[in-house]
């Protein structure tokens, strides 16, 4: 048994929607379904899997702004993110007006997440960690048996989110990222919500904003 991802640039912002799926059920679910809804969809079928949920990392409307249709579409409920990104999702019309992308509505997922939860796809469980500084109620999702860490907009290959949007918080992400996420293994591979994907180890040696010092 093991869980397998796959990457499926999406919206004019090239965010990373994640396929994951348990190779025992063939079961699936979507990560930050942000647009290209006919890409995802495809790329479901294409692998003979069935979707049974969505997972949403963070409210922006390059991660969320396709979940409610995927949903709708797949007959499938959408879990995540944290309660206090309900500020983001309630304005994803208001995003999409701003940056040109198809209308929205706002969104309630059918589950909300909380440090601590863990989802399911198939057989295999991923932890959820609240990490947000982004926004308020970001988390991500931790695969232990994988060695495999989705992050949504938290850490980059060589960067960080950004946190100048409203409710952002700079040190609160710095903390997120060297508490939570650097406690985990060096091996972990790490998939951002944009860009190339990394490791926990790359970035804890070698990210200018957030490098342990004592590897300097």
């Amino acid at each position: 048994m093991a869980l397998h991802y796959h990457i499926i640039p999406v919206t004019p912002f090239a965010q990373n929607a994640t396929l994951l799926w348990c190779d025992a059920t063939r079961k699936a679910a979507v990560v930050d379904a942000g647009g290209d809804i006919d890409r995802l969809a495809h790329a479901i079928s294409e692998r003979g899997l069935t979707l049974e949920k969505l997972l949403l990392t963070h409210g922006h409307i390059d991660h969320a702004g396709g979940a409610a249709e995927l949903a709708g579409q797949f007959g499938v409920k959408i879990e995540g993110p944290e309660q206090s990104e309900r500020f983001w999702l309630d304005k994803l019309p208001d995003q999409g007006r701003m940056f040109g992308f198809p209308s929205s509505a706002p969104l309630t997922p059918d589950r909300w997440l909380a440090e601590g939860d863990t989802v399911t796809v198939g057989e295999e469980t991923l932890k959820v960690l609240h990490c947000p500084g982004h926004t308020p109620g970001h988390v991500v999702f931790h695969s232990e048996s994988a060695g495999l860490l989705v992050v949504g907009d938290v850490l980059f290959q060589g960067s960080i989110g950004r946190t100048d949007f409203p409710m952002g918080d700079h040190q609160a992400l710095i903390n997120a990222i060297r508490g939570k996420l650097f406690a985990l293994p060096d091996e972990t591979v790490v998939l951002p919500g944009h860009g190339p994907l990394t490791t926990i180890g790359d970035e804890r040696r070698d990210n200018p904003f957030v490098a342990d010092a004592r590897y300097r």
